[in-house]
């Protein structure tokens, strides 16, 4: 495994970087401050995403996209996360890759418009009582001829206020197992408009200021099977086909934000001074960069390695667990640091420390808590002994 960049890499890693600090950076304080990132501040910055060749460069060629192998979309998406959710993730779009299991007039209507910014989608999965137990969901689709009629609700659903269509994952039907019934689950594609299809305001939300959340109601709401993504009752196949490298993506964008808030520390140490010299002469400062800087780079390596391993064919749900854990962790520990290192001014907002401390909460409970991941781990550990 080499740990170097190729030029690609790094033209790729320096192009993105140039964007988000002439792009995004500006533009942090009103999002923060407003709580809203402005309609035409979004397809602005879209545009210019679109130009610079960083929209959608998680997609394969063929569809128009960058075709990004996984270690150099782990990097861009490193460079992303420094700037805030709503302006990297809303502006910059990458378009779920569960859309490449669209088929025929789906990939018409649904992937390709993704892909050149005409259209955005969002994913739906959770419900108010089905989180990390997503086969405890309660949505659930009826067949009703050629038809399938959605019911139920979901929640904590992001871009769903921007989104132009949903992918909604609902139980349709039942399988008996050694364990008991099980739930079979399917995904469907959902446009806003659909009669009994409503989006609501969702929770106001301590971290990602101007990325919100919403709620998903489906009430007597009738698809075509047409509608289906994938297969009816394989669901979690196509899920876990298109989706496996997320908690990757999750830890890639931690490691940026916890570069970010390492660099202000470090440059607030070098020139803060008291008692007649520079804080990081103290070792209770001193020792604190150098966790920090240990930590992150462990964090980097297992994504690194897992990011590697995703390309090579030989990744398991526990190597991407680990980076997801590790990063996550990392971040809470070094937002935390870097504020304390600045003392009273970290906690204000004219720095970003304060915004990176309130984001880094809610990474270790999207996309899997860190107590799953661990499960996850554990597991596969286990699973090695026959137990």
């Amino acid at each position: 495994m080499d740990f170097g960049l190729n030029e690609e890499q790094q033209m790729v890693v320096d192009t993105t970087r140039a964007f988000v600090e002439a792009e995004l950076f500006p533009h942090e304080l009103e999002v923060e401050r407003s709580g809203v990132l402005r309609a035409d501040l979004r397809q602005e910055i879209q545009q210019k995403a679109i130009e610079a060749g960083l929209y959608a460069a998680n997609m394969p060629v063929e569809v128009g996209g960058a075709g990004l192998d996984t270690m150099t979309w782990l990097l861009y998406e490193k460079e992303l996360g420094k700037a805030n959710y709503a302006l990297h993730w809303t502006c910059v779009c990458r378009p779920s890759n569960i859309l490449l299991a669209c088929e025929g007039d789906q990939r018409d209507r649904y992937l390709m418009p993704a892909v050149r910014g005409e259209r955005h989608d969002c994913q739906a999965m959770t419900e108010p009582g089905a989180g990390s137990d997503l086969r405890g969901m309660k949505a659930f689709a009826r067949a009703d001829g050629d038809d399938f009629v959605l019911n139920g609700t979901k929640h904590f659903i992001s871009h769903a206020d921007v989104a132009d269509f949903a992918i909604v994952w609902v139980a349709t039907g039942e399988e008996d197992t050694p364990r008991g019934k099980k739930k079979l689950i399917t995904a469907f594609l959902v446009d806003k408009g659909t009669p009994g299809f409503t989006v609501r305001e969702g929770y106001r939300n301590v971290s990602h200021r101007g990325y919100p959340n919403s709620v998903l109601e489906f009430d007597e709401c009738r698809l075509p099977k047409s509608q289906i993504l994938g297969e009816l009752h394989k669901g979690f196949e196509v899920a876990g086909k298109w989706l496996g490298a997320t908690r990757l993506q999750v830890a890639s964008t931690c490691l940026g934000r916890s570069e970010r808030a390492l660099g202000l520390a470090l440059q607030y140490a070098a020139e803060r001074k008291q008692f007649g010299q520079l804080i990081g002469k103290f070792q209770g400062i001193s020792f604190k960069l150098a966790d920090m800087a240990m930590e992150l780079k462990a964090a980097e390596l297992l994504t690194r390695e897992a990011a590697w391993k995703y390309d090579q064919g030989t990744v398991t749900e526990a190597d991407m667990s680990m980076a997801k854990l590790k990063a996550t962790e990392v971040l809470a520990h070094i937002a935390d640091e870097a504020i304390q290192i600045h003392g009273g001014m970290g906690l204000m907002d004219e720095l970003p420390l304060e915004r990176i401390w309130r984001d880094a909460r809610v990474e270790r409970i999207w996309e899997g808590t860190s107590e799953i991941q661990r499960h996850i781990i554990s597991r596969e550990m286990l699973r090695a002994l026959g137990a």
